[in-house]
């Protein structure tokens, strides 16, 4: 076992999950398991460090998955040093919020599932999937299952999916499962921003919002900045903006925080969720 201890100021493990990035995630012992493709960690914060459990050989894959080589001081301070009141309070409620660098493919896939549905329903259907079609693994002696190989995502029709709760969201799983399947990642992977945003969106099943998502926490395009219900209410709210096309909307914060969009919108989402949720 290999266990990676970073410094706590820039790393809150429960914030960092809970800013809607990321759904393969269950609450264990005093912190998380995290499931990442065929692999589990183990993370937690304890005194001033957040530590991460991991198998030997999975410890390079989760020091990128948190993102540990990137100082989010930087990014901090100015969100701190910002003209806009709200984004200053909200960088400080959400210092320890990180962007996760998931795989492409399954961030993909999970955010085509995610649309026009909540996050325990998200969880709750990737969880369905990965449990009939992965073999199940063992991580420290707790029981997982991986998420789904790409073969297997496509090798089911969309009945299938439909069986698991999937909706009009079925056909799209299977199709763009096998587009990965013939080289679709690799094809736009290191397209510039905009034209690997174009070719997402022409794929029947991904729009503006899961385009931004994907290319935010799947392609670490850093820039791109998620619009959903709880940014709108952050536009209006507090930014006091007037439009109310998404997209937008989505144009004014990408121009307005280049290029930290990224940053500054979990820092904004995650305020935002947790102080409505708190009333």
């Amino acid at each position: 076992m290999k266990i990676l201890h970073i410094d706590g100021e820039f790393f809150n493990v429960k914030d960092t999950l809970n800013c809607g990035q990321v759904f393969r995630f269950t609450p264990y012992s005093q912190g998380y398991l995290i499931k990442s493709k065929d692999k589990c960690c183990y993370a937690y914060n304890q005194d001033d460090r957040a530590i991460i459990e991991c198998e030997d050989g999975d410890a390079d894959y989760f020091y990128r998955y948190f993102d540990l080589d990137t100082d989010y001081s930087d990014i901090y301070k100015r969100a701190v040093n910002s003209k806009y009141k709200i984004l200053q309070e909200s960088a400080k409620y959400g210092k320890g919020v990180r962007i996760l660098r998931q795989n492409k493919a399954e961030a993909l896939l999970s955010f085509i599932i995610s649309q026009n549905n909540n996050i325990t329903r998200i969880k709750g259907i990737i969880e369905k999937i990965c449990d009939a079609l992965s073999e199940q693994k063992s991580f420290n002696g707790v029981a997982f299952k991986p998420f789904p190989t790409i073969k297997q995502l496509y090798s089911k029709d969309q009945n299938f999916y439909k069986g698991l709760s999937l909706g009009y969201r079925a056909e799209y799983i299977p199709a763009v499962a096998k587009m990965i399947d013939c080289g679709l990642i690799e094809e736009i992977e290191d397209l510039k921003t905009s034209d690997l945003k174009k070719r997402l969106i022409a794929i029947k099943g991904i729009g503006e919002k899961v385009a931004n998502c994907a290319l935010l926490f799947g392609f670490g395009r850093t820039e791109c900045f998620p619009v959903d219900t709880w940014l709108k209410k952050v536009y209006k709210e507090d930014f006091k903006g007037e439009l109310t096309d998404s997209k937008k909307i989505t144009a004014w914060y990408e121009n307005e925080f280049y290029p930290y969009g990224g940053y500054f919108q979990q820092y904004l989402f995650y305020m935002k969720r947790e102080s409505k949720n708190s009333k």
